[in-house]
């Protein structure tokens, strides 16, 4: 009789459709890493040899340098939805709206353009890592998609 009296909470909502399919996702995530570790070139006449100085030049922009392009060519392929989400995964993953909120981080990233998503995603500090958490609270991993691969 006690259980009777006793009110019981609802279950959790479940998490919102992601119109991203989430390997696209993680593999932007694994770009933006790359990107993520480069600092500007400091030296760009260097002469010096990648196998003396312990290749320290890799972690620099380049004029040859494609990482960049890489990471704005698979955003920019995605459809105006996808960066939607690409965006509010963001949000979620650095703090600013819960999953509850995600219809109006997706209408906060429709804000954003498509034209300006990729310098939004580019221009992100620690992109990468915000990604990896938001994806988390979709039960995506990683390690998982690596698992996969």
């Amino acid at each position: 009789m006690i259980a009777a009296l006793t009110p019981k909470t609802p279950p959790p909502a479940p998490a919102p459709a992601l119109t991203l399919n989430p390997d696209v996702a993680i593999e932007i995530l694994l770009k933006a890493r790359l990107f993520d570790v480069k600092v500007p070139q400091t030296d760009p006449d260097s002469g010096s040899n990648a196998s003396d100085d312990d290749s320290v030049d890799a972690l620099e922009f380049g004029a040859g340098d494609d990482t960049r392009h890489e990471l704005v060519s698979a955003i920019s392929d995605l459809n105006d939805d996808e960066q939607q989400d690409l965006i509010a995964l963001v949000m979620v993953g650095r703090g600013d709206v819960t999953l509850d909120d995600w219809a109006e981080a997706r209408q906060t990233a429709a804000g954003i353009g498509r034209a300006r998503t990729p310098r939004y995603i580019t221009d992100s500090p620690r992109v990468s890592d915000y990604l990896e958490e938001g994806l988390s609270r979709f039960n995506h991993s990683v390690g998982d998609y690596l698992d996969r691969h």
